[in-house]
C-alpha cells in the first residue's frame, strides 16, 4: 500500500496547485502542495484490459458525457483523465467565483500578512497533497481514477462510496450488486445469474445511476456483449460474466466484502501546527474568511449583540433558552484556531473543526510533546478545566472561533518525578522548535 501511495504521488501533477509553504515560512504564505511527475515507473505492471475498460468508463461518467472508446495505452487514459478533470476544476472555480460575486464577501477583507493563519487547508489521504477547499474534491477524484492502473476493484469501490453523495442510494446499489454475486456463487452453472440486462429497470434506476457501479462489475470481469432478446428484432447490451472456477468464485466473495466495507475518501483537515515565542499578542486572533459561516452584515449584528451581552447576563433565563442561544452561536463558525500556552511561555497553535471533540485536541497536543505519555491538563478561558475523556465538541466548550488555553503537567506526577531525582521533561519535539517564530 505504501508503495502505491508513493507511486501515485509521482503520477499526479495537479495543475491548480500553487506555490509551496514550509513551517518556516511566513504566516501569509500557503502550505506546500504536493506535486508529482507524470512519468510512470519502469517496474510498474501494465494495466489489464479490464483495468483499461474501467478507467475509460470512469472518465465518461465524470460529467455524464458519452462513453469514450476504450483506450489502448496508459498514456492515453492518463491524458484523458487530466483533460476531463482540468475542465471540471475550471468549471468549479467559475462556480465559486460567481457564488462569491452573488453573495458578497463572507467577512471584511483583511491584509493577508496580518492573519493568524493563511487559510484552511486539507490533506489528501491517497497522495499526501495539501489542498484548498476548492481543490480537494477534484484532486481526490483524480487520485482515485489513477488507481485503476494498480487495483481496479479498490478504485471502483472508492468511486462508489466517494463520488455519490446520497448514502442511501449507495447502500441500495451495494446491496443489489452483492445479491448478484451471491446468486452467482450459489448457482455457478446457471447462465441467467451471470447476465445483467442493462435496460432492466432495477439496474437502470438503482445500480447504473450510481457512479462506479459499472466499473466495479467490470473489475469482477463482467464484459459488455450485445445479445438477442426474445420478441425483439434488435439486440441489447448485457453485462456477462464468463463461467467461474471455484477459486474465482471465492475471489468474487472477497471483492464483494471489500465493496460492503468501503468508505468515502475524504480530505483530512491540515492542522498546520506552529510554535510561537512568548508574546503579549497571544490572545490576538485575525482569522481568514474560511473560518466564518457569516456574511458581513451578520458579523456587524454579532458585534452589536456582544455589546448587549452584559445586559443579557443580568436577565433571568432558563437553561433551555441559554442552550438554544449557544447552539445558534456555534453554527456561525466552521473551524477554530487554538493556541496552547506552555509552561515555558511558548505557544503551540493548530487548526480544528468547530465540532472536533476534546480527545482530538488532547491528541494533537500529545503528539507535539517529547514526553507525550505524561498526563497533563488543559485549562480554557474562565479557568475551565478540560477533560480528555469528555466526548464534548470544541464549540460546546466555547472554544470557537479562536481561543487561548493553558497547559500544565499533572502536579502529582511531577512531584513523583522530582522526588525520584528526575528532571523536568522537555516540552515540544525538536522539529517543531526548529520552526519557532515570533507572533506578530
Amino acid at each position: 500500500m505504501k508503495k502505491f501511495f508513493d507511486d501515485i504521488k509521482k503520477d499526479i501533477k495537479f495543475k491548480s496547485a500553487g506555490p509551496g509553504k514550509k513551517l518556516t515560512a511566513e504566516t501569509g504564505s500557503r502550505p506546500d502542495v504536493v506535486q508529482s511527475s507524470s512519468s510512470a515507473k519502469n517496474n510498474r505492471h501494465a494495466p489489464t484490459e479490464g483495468a483499461q475498460r474501467a478507467g475509460a468508463a470512469a472518465l465518461a461518467r465524470i460529467e455524464q458525457q458519452p462513453k469514450p472508446k476504450v483506450h489502448t495505452s496508459q498514456d492515453a487514459i492518463r491524458n484523458q483523465v487530466k483533460k476531463e478533470l482540468e475542465a471540471e476544476a475550471a468549471a468549479l472555480a467559475e462556480k465559486d467565483k460567481a457564488a462569491a460575486a452573488a453573495e458578497g464577501s463572507k467577512v471584511p477583507v483583511k491584509d493577508p500578512t496580518c492573519l493568524s493563519v493563511s487559510g484552511v487547508y486539507f490533506t489528501c489521504p491517497l497522495t499526501g497533497a495539501t489542498l484548498t477547499k476548492s481543490e480537494r474534491e477534484v484532486h481526490i477524484k483524480e487520485a482515485i481514477l489513477m488507481r485503476f492502473e494498480e487495483d481496479p476493484v479498490e478504485a471502483s469501490v472508492m468511486m462508489i462510496h466517494t463520488f455519490n453523495k446520497d448514502r442511501e442510494k449507495v447502500k441500495v446499489a451495494v446491496d443489489i450488486i452483492s445479491k448478484y454475486v451471491d446468486n452467482i456463487c450459489k448457482n455457478p452453472t446457471e447462465e441467467k445469474y451471470r447476465k445483467i440486462k442493462l435496460s432492466n429497470k432495477v439496474f437502470q434506476d438503482k445500480v447504473r445511476s450510481v457512479e462506479g457501479s459499472r466499473e466495479f462489475l467490470q473489475a469482477l470481469e463482467f464484459i459488455s456483449v450485445m445479445l438477442p432478446v426474445e420478441g425483439q428484432e434488435e439486440e441489447e447490451e448485457f453485462l456477462v460474466l464468463p463461467e467461474q472456477s471455484p477459486d474465482a468464485l471465492e475471489l468474487m466473495k472477497e471483492r464483494r466484502d471489500r465493496l460492503q466495507r468501503g468508505e468515502p475518501v475524504r480530505a483530512q483537515l491540515d492542522r498546520q501546527p506552529q510554535v510561537f515565542r512568548p508574546s503579549p499578542n497571544a490572545q490576538r486572533f485575525e482569522l481568514p474568511p474560511e473560518f466564518y459561516n457569516l456574511t458581513a452584515d451578520e458579523l456587524k449584528k454579532e458585534q452589536q449583540q456582544r455589546s448587549e451581552l452584559v445586559e443579557k447576563n443580568t436577565m433571568l433565563r432558563t437553561k433551555a433558552m441559554r442552550e438554544k442561544e449557544e447552539q445558534r452561536e456555534r453554527r456561525k463558525y466552521n473551524y477554530t484556531l487554538l493556541r496552547i500556552r506552555l509552561p515555558d511561555g511558548n505557544l503551540l497553535q493548530g487548526t480544528f473543526y468547530a465540532w472536533d471533540r476534546l480527545p482530538v485536541l488532547f491528541g494533537f497536543v500529545r503528539e507535539s510533546l517529547v514526553d507525550g505519555w505524561q498526563p497533563f491538563e488543559l485549562i480554557a478561558p474562565g479557568s475551565q478545566k478540560l477533560q480528555e475523556s469528555d466526548e464534548v465538541a470544541l464549540a460546546e466548550c466555547n472554544l470557537v472561533p479562536a481561543a487561548l488555553l493553558t497547559f500544565a503537567w499533572d502536579a502529582a506526577v511531577q512531584a513523583d518525578i522530582a522526588a525520584a531525582g528526575g528532571k523536568s521533561p522537555t516540552l515540544l519535539k525538536p522539529e517543531l522548535l526548529e520552526t519557532i517564530r515570533t507572533l506578530s
